[in-house]
């Protein structure tokens, strides 16, 4: 992306100094241009690591953060500020390990190291509700939520669709279309590019595909795009939720990661052959995705709401297969019409909920042990794999966050390359810790199977 140039920045009063944490959630300080004008690219300013869930203990919490000026770049809905994400570093000077758009940024140089370039595109998947109501507050009294769609017919008198019908619908059937040109309007102004959008198969539910490119500005790329969905969805009285599975019986949100591998000198994209055909390295990186896939998922799955997406029969994975054009499986090789260019591996596993940062970087990894160790993934599976008969004898994704996190601990090696000790450490603690809190609490399904027993 192109940045902001000063002169283009003339009326710019404030800055948001943005960095994510180890879950993936963005946070920001705000500090004035003109501090940004004097100090960047050096530090412009500090943060308090112990207040950020994961990071560093009260005695050593001091954390400092540096611009990435590519970033730079004016919020459309408030002219007088702009934002740019940010590099994490200790005091001394040192690269912070547990920064996520660090990640992002060394696998990039250890597959250039290889002798491999990263491409890296991905699907957002989301849905646009009228509002959601969140009843936590007093958990003694009980629990419960409550979701309003501008499509569902107990909720609008215009237009309603059909549970699991609504792919590709045009508008005036397709009531979010609006939305999403703000959304990719902001998107655009800030200095990013999508390839295409549409309603999908859950009602409510819409897709935008970002424009490819490297881990680190992919990730960028659905980091943002996440603030701007919020905030457009905002403006037009809706609400933009990213929960992979917040509606019972309908299709979950997935974040879909499209992947290959290129000469970096050549320029020749090295999952494909001279015949269009799948390359044995293709295979390979197939078959390091499937291998570690169980552990993969609490990084690409990585909440309790996350595995409950991940079931039979709503598009998304459940066993560790791979096909030709085959969406019941978890690594799909797609369609191109022939351009080899467009030659890739598409992982199914990933929800929007994960850290992009983590996950693709984890996802890369992954694949590249798969090279190394030439894991080769056998036979492509044709059928639908939720009608196997004898699916038990598939290897399938876990059924937890526990279980992914049990999984995510003794398989980790793959991702030591990039992923310090200390990193893996704390995300796993974090991620226990959220999934020790959900187990506490009560659902109403089971008031509703439970109470009369």
């Amino acid at each position: 992306m192109k940045p902001l140039s000063a002169a283009e920045a003339h009326d710019v009063s404030f800055v948001e100094v943005q960095y994510v944490d180890l879950a993936g959630f963005l946070r920001s300080v705000v500090i004035p241009f003109e501090t940004y004008k004097r100090e960047s690219p050096g530090i412009v300013a500090a943060f308090d690591g112990s207040s950020v869930e994961g990071f560093e203990p009260i005695n050593r919490s001091d954390l400092m953060l540096a611009p990435d000026v590519q970033t730079f770049a004016r919020l459309p809905w408030r002219p007088e500020r702009a934002r740019v994400l940010s590099k994490i570093y200790w005091p001394d000077g040192r690269r912070y390990e547990k920064d996520p758009r660090f990640m992002a940024e060394e696998v990039s140089r250890f597959l250039l190291d290889k002798g491999y370039r990263p491409l890296v595109g991905a699907e957002v998947e989301f849905f646009l509700f009228r509002s959601v109501k969140v009843d936590v507050d007093n958990p003694l009294r009980g629990l419960g939520y409550y979701v309003k769609s501008p499509e569902q017919p107990w909720d609008s008198d215009l237009v309603s669709l059909r549970t699991k019908k609504a792919y590709h619908l045009a508008e005036p059937s397709d009531a979010l279309e609006v939305v999403r040109e703000k959304i990719l309007s902001y998107f655009s102004q800030v200095g990013y590019g999508f390839s295409a959008t549409h309603h999908e198969v859950a009602v409510g539910q819409s897709e935008v595909s970002v424009r490819a490119g490297d881990p680190l500005l992919v990730s960028d790329e659905i980091i943002t795009f996440k603030q701007v969905a919020r905030q457009a969805a905002l403006e037009h009285g809706l609400v933009a939720v990213f929960m992979p599975k917040p509606i019972y019986g309908d299709n979950g949100s997935g974040l879909h990661f499209h992947l290959s591998l290129w000469d970096p000198k050549a320029n020749v994209n090295l999952f494909v052959d001279e015949e269009g055909r799948l390359t044995q390295l293709a295979r390979y990186f197939i078959g390091g995705v499937l291998e570690h896939g169980r552990s993969l998922a609490a990084l690409v799955a990585p909440t309790v709401n996350s595995y409950r997406r991940l079931v039979p029969g709503y598009e998304a994975p459940v066993y560790l297969v791979w096909g030709y054009s085959n969406r019941s499986a978890a690594v799909r090789v797609p369609a191109t019409g022939g351009n080899r260019g467009l030659a890739r591996v598409e992982f199914r596993s990933p929800d929007p909920l994960c850290n992009p940062y983590l996950a693709i970087s984890a996802t890369l990894l992954a694949g590249y042990d798969g090279i190394v160790r030439k894991i080769d993934p056998g036979d492509p599976f044709e059928g639908n794999v939720y009608e196997l008969k004898d699916e038990e004898k598939l290897p399938t994704l876990p059924k937890s966050l526990d279980e992914a996190l049990e999984e995510l601990e003794s398989d980790n090696e793959y991702l030591r390359p990039v992923f310090s000790k200390e990193l893996l450490q704390s995300y796993l603690e974090v991620k226990k810790a959220e999934a020790d809190t959900a187990r506490m609490y009560p659902s109403p399904i089971e008031f509703y199977m439970y109470m009369n027993l």
